[in-house]
């Protein structure tokens, strides 16, 4: 059977709708950076998940060919991540997509090291005749943050990121936006296929101990 990041790690991709503090260890990812509004029709923010897809399924289906990564276990390829922050803004304002800058990501399982990304760049280019470099190997280690699950529409986010904030702030914390700690989201259902008020999307912000 194959690997199933969610369900190995549930602490992680399937939390409760109440929120928690979770510490976050260091992962390794695939991501594209980007800014603008993601629900723009070709937009950058869609260019972005086709490349990502595209080189997490080279990988993914390298059981197949000639190439073997060393290490490889089969594996169910883990959900769309984003990170997401406006200049000027603590946080995010959903009212101003066309100020979102973002990193999308997709977890990378651990046999994946530089060297297996760098074939699996070359092999994605390669085959669909496109250049895939604005993809990267992005080590990152999250660290402490306060997490739940969203259910419903994104635009309805606000009312769920309070209800952290008020949380983390009970339990002695406080939000702790800056480089490298971002408004996180996690993406557990198909948008195209779930109707909006049924998505589920895994919220984490950072967090530090109060002063």
């Amino acid at each position: 059977m194959a690997f199933d990041y969610k369900k190995k790690y549930k602490e992680f991709y399937l939390p409760p709708r109440a929120p928690g503090i979770v510490t976050v260890p260091a992962m390794n990812f695939l991501a594209v950076r980007g800014q603008g509004d993601p629900n723009e029709e070709n937009g950058a923010y869609k260019q972005a998940l086709g490349m990502l897809y595209a080189v997490a399924f080279t990988i993914k289906m390298s059981k197949l060919g000639t190439h073997k990564l060393e290490g490889y276990f089969d594996y169910v390829v883990p959900p769309l991540e984003g990170l997401w922050w406006q200049a000027g803004t603590q946080g995010v304002d959903c009212t101003r997509k066309a100020d979102f800058r973002w990193i999308s990501l997709i977890r990378l399982p651990e046999f994946v090291t530089r060297d297996a990304f760098d074939w699996a760049v070359r092999e994605a280019a390669e085959k669909k005749r496109q250049d895939f470099s604005p993809v990267e190997f992005f080590p990152w280690e999250e660290g402490l943050c306060v997490q739940c699950m969203h259910i419903g529409p994104y635009d309805n986010e606000p009312a769920t990121v309070a209800a952290m904030e008020a949380y983390a702030r009970g339990q002695g914390c406080a939000l702790d936006f800056r480089e490298g700690r971002f408004h996180h989201e996690i993406y557990l259902s198909d948008v195209r296929r779930c109707k909006p008020e049924k998505l589920k999307t895994v919220i984490r912000l950072p967090i530090k101990r109060a002063e």
